[in-house]
């Protein structure tokens, strides 16, 4: 399942897969403040990608929720990851404003670093406990706000690992981008 949109001339595609696999200039970690990559997300970028991604990232911790840092991708198709941390500690549940924040912080980061392409996973949906619709909608009206003041950004990507969280984006999209 994979869909395309352009949103003010910028491609915004929402897909079912891996996101250590995405061939962009960047991927989003969802963090915590300490930046330990252990489960989830994380996890999984640190397995693909070599141990080499914590320990760059763990030289810029303590990073606040709202703050992003970008790192080397090591063996990633990506050549940076921007962590962006949407809890303070590992595997702590979190509400609305902590999505909102990572998300601004992300792109923030993404203009930062001056890259094209970006892929997010669901931010706080996994052992943040968020609701895959309710991130969604945050992360694409964030998205939206950052596209309408302006962006470097030529693509952007949203890659649920089930076809749950794919479909939350792409009902997001269709209600606030179209």
């Amino acid at each position: 399942m994979t869909f395309e949109y352009t949103y003010k001339n910028i491609k915004i595609i929402v897909t079912v897969g891996d996101i250590t696999q995405q061939k962009v200039d960047a991927i989003v970690n969802p963090a915590n403040s300490l930046l330990i990559m252990g489960g989830g997300v994380a996890g999984a970028i640190k397995r693909a990608g070599g141990e080499e991604i914590e320990r760059e990232a763990r030289q810029h911790a303590p990073v606040s929720v709202g703050k992003a840092v970008a790192t080397t991708a090591g063996k990633l198709k990506a050549k940076y990851v921007i962590h962006s941390p949407t809890m303070q500690k590992p595997a702590m549940v979190i509400g609305e404003e902590n999505v909102k924040l990572a998300m601004k912080g992300a792109l923030d980061c993404a203009e930062r670093i001056k890259i094209q392409s970006l892929a997010f996973p669901g931010l706080g949906t996994g052992v943040g406990g968020f609701s895959l619709e309710k991130a969604a909608n945050i992360m694409i009206s964030v998205l939206k706000e950052h596209i309408d003041r302006g962006t470097k950004l030529k693509e952007i990507i949203f890659v649920g690992f089930k076809n749950d969280l794919a479909t939350a984006f792409k009902n997001a999209i269709d209600k606030i981008l179209t």
